[in-house]
């Protein structure tokens, strides 16, 4: 299957997997590709038109940082998950208006993250909602890390906060976390995905192959607990992976390691501050049958390097416990988490996810 999609390389598959993806996220329709970079790098552009303005928060990937480069568009970043700095440059550009000709902006875009894939940092949905409704611009919302993994049922960051999804104007997300494959989708209203289908610049690009379609089907079938075959399994796995976050991440304050991101994020950076130790570091979980990967300069800056990992429902409290056993060994070595006096008190456990017991 070598063709793209505008030509012969649509499948009955890959009808099928959208009309499901916007089933799952409450949306008129759906858009899939085969791979999860460009389906930022890619569409963002599409929508992007001279006389528009593009708010990203600072550490957005590097996928929204080239789509937004790749658009006619003035761009400009705000502090990291900070609605408050948002707010204030929302308020300085609809007073200013457009560069030069001082006109009112056609669009107002913004652009954040649900879980960033670097810091485990949860978006402040709710604020930003607020802010949507009073400056009235639009919501593209990147759940790559938080699609399948956050919420009561898995349908993101919007559900973990117990917002509207409809709130949310552009919905994208990657099926290379959750879902076992690789690939991306856009959600949205029927207008904007016929939108994207005529103007992407993925249009040459070849089709995601069926088999690849088909495993992503069958994972969220799985995750929206319509497989007769696995009867709750989706449901189980969401619990298991809010608890498995829930007890590494208390475990780790516990014992006086510096941990960015939320308390539910299933994406745990911890600060190893020093380059040089962070390549010693996983070597040695690597040598101990551990795999955490690693951020260095570019990706972070220079003082803020770390280990990274990421935790699944997969993982048994065996699997957990000996992670922290090796960690405390690398760390007796080289001394990463001396930064604080006192370890911070353990977070509130199990996870709450009461919904979940009651349903």
């Amino acid at each position: 299957m070598g063709s793209p999609r505008s030509e012969v390389g649509t499948c009955q598959i890959h009808n099928d997997l959208e009309k499901l993806v916007a089933e799952f996220l409450g949306k008129e329709d759906a858009i899939s590709f085969g791979m999860g970079f460009i389906t930022n790098a890619g569409n963002i552009p599409s929508i992007l038109t001279k006389g528009s303005l593009l708010m990203s928060d600072e550490l957005n990937h590097a996928s929204i940082v080239l789509g937004a480069r790749l658009g006619t568009t003035t761009i400009r970043t705000f502090q990291h998950n900070d609605m408050h700095d948002l707010e204030r440059k929302l308020k300085k550009a609809v007073i200013e208006g457009q560069p030069k000709t001082r006109r009112p902006w056609k669009k107002i875009i913004v652009i954040i993250e649900g879980v960033y894939s670097m810091e485990g940092t949860i978006a402040n949905i709710p604020e930003l909602i607020v802010l949507k409704r009073k400056y009235k611009f639009y919501i593209w919302l990147d759940e790559a890390h938080s699609i399948g993994a956050m919420g009561p049922t898995g349908r993101g960051v919007v559900e973990y906060w117990g917002s509207n999804l409809n709130d949310i104007d552009i919905m994208m997300g990657t099926f290379s976390k959750s879902f076992g494959a690789h690939g991306g989708y856009i959600a949205s209203s029927k207008a904007v995905i016929s939108h994207i289908r005529r103007q992407s610049h993925t249009n040459y690009a070849s089709a995601m192959t069926p088999g690849v379609a088909m495993q992503i089907y069958s994972s969220l079938r799985i995750i929206m607990d319509k497989d007769e075959r696995h009867p709750g399994e989706g449901q189980r796995r969401i619990r298991q992976l809010a608890e498995n976050t829930r007890y590494f991440r208390s475990e780790l304050y516990k014992r006086g390691y510096v941990v960015a991101g939320g308390d539910d994020s299933p994406v745990v950076p911890i600060l190893l501050n020093y380059p040089g130790k962070v390549t010693i570091a996983t070597r040695y979980m690597l040598l101990n049958g551990v795999a955490v990967t690693i951020a260095a300069l570019p990706a972070v800056p220079l003082t803020e390097s770390r280990i990274r990992i990421c935790l699944s429902a997969s993982h048994t409290r065996e699997m957990l416990d000996y992670c922290l056993e090796k960690l405390d060994e690398v760390n007796d070595l080289l001394g990463f988490n001396h930064f604080l006096k006192n370890p911070i008190p353990p977070i509130p456990y199990p996870p709450p996810y009461e919904r979940l017991e009651k349903s």
